[in-house]
């Protein structure tokens, strides 16, 4: 009976592992962090520029845009993400985008529903998209896979092939900020318009550098008709 116990806890945790992801220390439930890798988070919080979310230390106004946004206006109407992205918390993006953890999504996904609840305020839910040359050696998308969990939890369709990639860019991994605006440009279509025509649309990815990649998927759901663009990330380069 013990062998047997032992076999479904194994079994049982492959579904909903109950330890966590970066020390490997049990938790006391599933899709967990322990209390202190938990509290080696640095979550992003405000205040922060109003559109692309970045922090900001002290601001003496409730609403307030940073340098970037006033000097160049993003076409999303607000971007938000929950986590500094840095040397203790990328280990737990990495082995989600990397290391095929993809058990790590409803995990991603509860860190993101503490984010400003009017970032959720959409009609859908859109996930930036791989080429498929890169999913084909990936195997998925992880922002699709945080869409489609996300969908569930706040009961907004998502719609995984209505945004595609037209062509295979390279990493962006060391690019500057216009390197990357030109590595992305025109990069995105939409196959299906009439979904997204005078709707506002939620759009997720998992880092946010620069925000050139979003801003040029926003760009390019605004001329197919998008009323609204909000981003949300898991993590932000500060």
């Amino acid at each position: 009976m013990f062998f047997l116990s032992q076999i479904g806890r194994f079994f049982l945790n492959l579904i909903c592992p109950t330890n966590c992801p970066i020390c490997h220390e049990e938790t006391d439930a599933a899709h967990c962090l322990c209390p202190n890798c938990f509290n080696e988070l640095r979550f992003i919080t405000k205040p922060c520029c109003e559109i692309c979310g970045r922090p900001f230390e002290y601001s003496p106004f409730k609403e307030i845009l940073c340098g970037a946004c006033m000097q160049h206006k993003p076409a999303f109407k607000m971007a938000r993400s929950i986590l500094h992205y840095d040397h203790f918390s990328k280990q737990l993006i990495l082995a989600f985008k990397h290391g095929d953890h993809t058990e790590l999504a409803p995990l991603f996904t509860k860190l993101l529903l503490q984010v400003d609840k009017k970032v959720f305020e959409a009609d859908l839910i859109l996930s930036v998209p791989l080429h498929r040359y890169r999913l084909m050696k990936r195997k998925y998308n992880q922002a699709s896979l945080l869409g489609k969990s996300l969908s569930k939890k706040l009961n907004i369709p998502f719609y995984p092939t209505v945004l595609k990639r037209n062509r295979s860019t390279p990493s962006q991994g060391h690019m500057r900020r216009k390197q990357r605006q030109k590595n992305v440009l025109k990069a995105f279509s939409v196959s299906k318009q009439e979904l997204i025509r005078n709707k506002t649309v939620l759009l997720l990815d998992d880092v946010m550098t620069t925000g050139a990649t979003v801003n040029e998927c926003a760009k390019t759901l605004k001329r197919a008709g998008a009323k609204n663009v909000h981003v949300l990330t898991v993590y932000r380069v500060i």
